[in-house]
């Protein structure tokens, strides 16, 4: 008999993809196991007719199936690491993070002209108040229109209203085979991505080693330290992953290159930070906020978030 393994997941095809292929590489490496998917309808799944900064609360796309975990109906969730918030619920945690995907975010076209040449007025769809706020910072007479919705979905509203095109992860595009509908990559050095983009997070119980043991070995160290230090950042910041702020981080020569920003929603001003270096942990992260704090990060997540904004705790994640 094969050990069962029930995977935890929104039921968008993209969602599917992902949990089909991480149960594809768990079956492969121990023919033993038999992978099963359970859909879970989140709150960001219900609530299609307002754009996400507007609908407030963190955990939008995984709180139901983090519950789902906690009541054992399912060993583990896969989620995008995006969509993860910085603190996990007690009893939970991030086991892996498979390697990244392309990280950077693409500018679809209605007519295949470029971003970059079109005119004053251009209406762009996103869902994002991050490449909202980046687009503006950049090409301030563009007209950004929220859109939601899975990624065909969104597709397909570049002709029901009217768009000159739209933005979206590169992750998701490619892993979903429409590669062919990219116009462009947006330069990591203008568009910086969001956190955790193009990365697969692989969500267990505590004490929970059988598991446990299965899904560390999908963990990708380098992915993993450069989310850690990212989501530390997000963590410092108090934001989730709808507030105008970005952290991306590569790895190359043992070295780690991170580029972080937070920026007003209208597009300025915008406050961006770089390192580089050897580092062992997410604690660069934590350093990099603070310095944009120290520069007037807070005034602009003030206006987004409340009057009453805090810092997060300086403390490492993930």
């Amino acid at each position: 008999m094969k050990k069962k393994l029930t995977i935890g997941t929104r039921g968008s095809a993209l969602a599917l993809w992902q949990a089909r292929y991480v149960a594809s590489v768990i079956e492969e490496r121990d023919p033993a196991i038999q992978v099963e998917l359970k859909i879970i309808k989140t709150r960001g799944d219900k609530i299609l007719d307002a754009p996400l900064a507007l609908i407030g609360g963190k955990g939008l796309f995984t709180k139901e199936i983090e519950d789902a975990l906690l009541e054992r109906s399912v060993d583990l969730a896969v989620h995008s690491m995006k969509d993860v918030p910085t603190e996990l619920p007690d009893g939970l945690r991030i086991a892996a993070v498979m390697e990244r995907e392309d990280p950077r975010d693409v500018f679809i076209s209605a007519n295949g002209q470029d971003l970059e040449k079109l005119p004053q007025g251009s209406r762009i769809g996103t869902s994002s108040l991050r490449r909202k706020a980046f687009l503006l910072n950049r090409f301030p007479g563009l007209d950004i229109i929220s859109i939601r919705g899975n990624v065909d979905t969104r597709l397909r509203k570049i002709e029901t209203e009217h768009l000159a095109g739209i933005i979206l992860a590169a992750a998701g595009v490619l892993r979903l085979g429409f590669q062919q509908r990219i116009t462009s990559f947006l330069d990591t050095g203008f568009m910086i991505p969001a956190i955790g983009q193009g990365a697969l997070a692989i969500e267990t119980r505590m004490n929970d080693p059988e598991v446990e043991s299965v899904v560390r070995s999908l963990n990708h160290a380098d992915t993993e330290l450069c989310v850690r230090i990212e989501r530390a950042f997000l963590l410092r910041m108090g934001g989730g992953c709808q507030v105008p702020m970005a952290a991306h981080c590569t790895k190359k020569d043992g070295a780690v290159h991170v580029n972080a920003a937070v920026v007003h929603p209208d597009g300025s001003p915008l406050l961006k930070e770089t390192f580089s270096g050897k580092v062992e942990n997410g604690s660069i992260g934590v350093e990099l906020a603070d310095t944009l704090i120290q520069r007037g990060a807070d005034a602009i997540l003030k206006t987004v978030l409340s009057d009453d904004w805090e810092p997060g705790p300086a403390m490492d994640i993930v």
